[in-house]
């Protein structure tokens, strides 16, 4: 994609109107992708997230309608136009009750199409990284991906953005939740306020109240002055509560009475204080199962959670692994200052190959360890599984354990018998010829053990 230039999708069965319509698109700054079905234009979808989609009612195969319905099962945010020969009034009525953005007629008025386009645009936020710019900068700044559904994510923050509904994201452990909820901050009217972000998770139990509410001087031991809590700080901004599942019971019911009356009571304080906070929640638990489990509030859960959004896992997006892996390359060769230009191709298999169960977060330790050991202008593919094995604790798969214990196995063996494989093979009662294809298989040989008195 252009840098700058939102892309649109076109169908339509007629090469003759895609080029036609191309070519007023183009001109008019758009970029453009034609496609002249719809089981193509899903594949398009999925492989590079258009910001609106404009396509034919009247098609051989899947028609625009059936278009439509995929499309909102797939990537709901993502705006669609319908153009027909053949449309009437009931026709545009039902389209537009179903979610259609904009139903236009054939032929079309110049003039009437570009103004529905600007304003599909511009309602969708369905637009390039480097089109969204607000007056602090790139509202998604830090966002590296290639992947459909990570910029559907991304379309549907934005959109929510525009609101001050609370926000729940969900996500394994490094995904981006507080990446993530930074870009809705950035993105919102509060972007000028502060944006602050408390793991509930890493503050103890005891601390945690006078942290979030904060406290007066002389309210507990220990209490020398008077502490704006958390809940204070962010007032006019932003709040993340990062884990919201690891925060005790008896103080989910004091939140829950904050969200509800706007009004933050310190610790020791006769007073309460007006707060107005947007909050955004993100875990990486079943809260259901919390809830189940009487660990989890159930009413702050619906109010916390008035809008999801699941970040999904950087397994399911393979094609973010190398403009993730490039990305964190520049970054941390500006750091340390040296000079290694990329990865070899074995290594960008070894990435893309790889499970990361630890996700972007992972990939982006595995990059500045290679980084940190490389030695020439290339990233060999052997750091890149050093990396990978230290990074997943020496948990290796079954089949990759087995093989590294049994070629263990023949080097002490061939080391006790100093390269006599009859001898070798006796102690590890196999015959000759079955040791000696186990030791072909892992590259031994029978003279790299021999004693030189032999």
């Amino acid at each position: 994609m252009s840098v700058g230039k939102p892309l649109i999708l076109l169908v339509d069965d007629d090469p003759d109107i895609l080029k036609l319509l191309s070519m007023r698109l183009t001109a008019s700054g758009y970029e453009v992708q034609a496609v002249d079905g719809g089981q193509k234009a899903l594949a398009a979808i999925a492989t590079s997230r258009p910001a609106l989609v404009i396509t034919d009612l009247k098609m051989d195969g899947m028609d625009g309608m059936a278009l439509f319905e995929a499309i909102r099962n797939a990537a709901p945010t993502l705006p669609v136009i319908i153009l027909t020969a053949h449309g009437t009034i009931p026709e545009a009525v039902t389209a537009t009750k179903r979610g259609v953005f904009g139903f236009l007629p054939k032929p079309l008025d110049n003039h009437a199409l570009l103004e529905q386009v600007a304003q599909a645009l511009k309602l969708s936020a369905g637009v390039s990284v480097a089109d969204v710019q607000l007056a602090d900068g790139n509202w998604r700044d830090g966002f590296v991906t290639a992947s459909a559904a990570m910029e559907d994510v991304l379309s549907r923050a934005r959109l929510v953005a525009q609101s001050d509904a609370s926000v729940f994201i969900y996500g394994a452990s490094g995904t981006g939740k507080e990446l993530l909820a930074r870009a809705i901050h950035r993105a919102s009217a509060r972007a000028v306020g502060p944006f602050v972000a408390v793991n509930c998770a890493a503050i103890p139990e005891a601390l945690m109240e006078s942290e979030l509410f904060g406290h007066r001087k002389g309210a507990f031991t220990g209490a020398a002055y008077d502490h704006k809590g958390l809940l204070q700080s962010a007032d006019g901004g932003t709040l993340l509560l990062d884990e919201i599942g690891d925060m005790p019971l008896a103080l989910q019911a004091k939140l829950l009475r904050v969200l509800q009356e706007r009004q933050v009571r310190p610790v020791g304080a006769n007073q309460t204080a007006d707060v107005d906070i947007r909050v955004i929640s993100a875990t990486h638990r079943s809260l259901e199962r919390r809830i189940a489990e009487r660990q989890f509030r159930e009413d702050l859960y619906y109010r916390l959670n008035v809008v999801a959004l699941t970040i999904p896992a950087l397994a399911q997006r393979p094609e973010d692994i190398i403009p993730l892996a490039v990305h964190f390359l520049k970054q941390v060769t500006t750091r340390y200052r040296k000079e290694v230009n990329g990865f070899a191709p074995d290594a960008m298999e070894q990435l893309v190959a790889a499970p990361w169960p630890g996700n972007v977060r992972q990939l982006q330790n595995v990059v500045e360890q290679t980084v940190a050991l490389c030695t020439g202008a290339v990233i060999p593919a052997s750091l890149v599984q050093d990396a990978l094995n230290h990074e997943t604790s020496g948990l290796t798969p079954l089949d990759q354990a087995k093989r590294a214990f049994e070629r263990d196995y023949l080097v002490r063996i061939l080391k006790i018998t100093q390269g006599n494989v009859a001898q070798a093979a006796k102690l590890a009662q196999r015959n000759r010829t079955e040791f000696y294809k186990l030791i072909e298989r892992h590259g031994l040989e029978p003279g790299m053990f021999k004693s030189d008195s032999n």
